[in-house]
């Protein structure tokens, strides 16, 4: 019995990789018996050539569907809207860099033909990457895995394998601010990894900068824990502790010794530290409230401009 695959391609100014990324996962795909495919490719704001060059595929080969966004709404929107346009019983998402090795997908569908309803690519090494990105990368596993009752595979990006319930599972979750690292791994269902070695960039360059996967991070901790909030309450209760042991000591030593002359730099030390400890609080606050201002406003995830080919973009998405 044919199977249907759906391959799911994130492209933002992706000119230079489309072409080397085709020539590579057209072979594997064609290798894969006993199954039909489809390549979901969602142009996401793309600057370049890259949507001329998708439509071109398109009307080549009618299996390539895609997907034009309004204007950049961000990869994870991309892999959102992937996911509602999807037909496959089995769905992948894969950069077009070829950072994700098409190699490896005739393994994935043979894990989920033997029974597995998600088959996760974990990067045995990533040496390729700078040796700043491999030490965060290992940091934010660790605190959000320590901080979130949901705890996110070390190591696994989003290139993996999904069966067609965990799609839907997927599609029923209605946020619009979408950490899907998070929400793979929240969906459940039963898993198996395989390991490979992550090879360079074919060509082109990231799109994401230190400050863009700062706050990828931030995403994920505030999407799935509430620890950052609860944190403060700790500190807050050991401040005022250690505040009246302080003010018991100099009682203390006003009774013993008398009164002597106040102690400014202490003073100073004391108000600027609790000062800008409030200061973080703060800010931790705003970025939960930041979400629920987003959340409340309902606005879809992304907005489709058109397809190629198909029917009129369906209503927006985002879950």
């Amino acid at each position: 019995m044919t199977q249907l695959l759906s391959l799911i391609v994130p492209c933002h100014n992706e000119s230079e990789s489309l072409p080397v990324f085709t020539a590579a996962v057209l072979p594997v795909l064609e290798s894969i018996p006993g199954t039909e495919w489809e390549i979901v490719c969602v142009d996401d704001g793309s600057r370049d050539d890259t949507l001329s060059q998708l439509i071109a595929l398109a009307e080549t080969d009618p299996r390539f569907r895609i997907v034009e966004f309004s204007r950049n709404f961000g990869k994870e929107a991309a892999m959102t809207a992937g996911l509602d346009v999807a037909r496959g019983e089995a769905v992948i998402p894969i950069d077009a860099d070829l950072q994700d090795p098409p190699e490896l997908i005739p393994a994935m569908v043979e894990a989920w033909r033997a029974g597995a309803e998600v088959v996760l690519a974990r990067r045995m090494d990533r040496s390729t990457d700078s040796l700043l990105k491999r030490q965060t990368a290992a940091l934010f596993y660790k605190l959000h895995n320590a901080l979130s009752k949901t705890r996110i595979p070390e190591n696994v990006g989003d290139f993996r394998l999904m069966d067609r319930r965990v799609v839907e599972a997927l599609r029923q979750l209605p946020e619009r601010q979408r950490f899907m690292k998070g929400l793979f791994a929240w969906v459940g269902f039963r898993t198996v990894t395989i390991d490979y070695v992550r090879p360079s960039r074919a060509a082109g360059n990231t799109k994401f900068s230190g400050f863009a996967l700062w706050n990828f991070a931030l995403e994920g901790f505030t999407s799935f824990s509430t620890a950052p909030l609860r944190v403060w309450t700790y500190l807050g209760l050991a401040g005022a502790a250690l505040a009246l042991a302080y003010g018991a000591l100099i009682l203390l030593r006003t009774l013993i010794y008398g009164n002597p002359v106040p102690g400014y730099p202490s003073l100073f030390v004391a108000v600027t530290f609790f000062g800008s400890v409030q200061l973080i609080s703060i800010g931790i606050l705003g970025e939960y409230i930041g979400r629920i201002y987003v959340e409340t406003k309902q606005r879809p995830a992304y907005i489709i401009r058109r397809q190629y080919p198909g029917p009129p973009p369906p209503a927006p998405g985002g879950g």
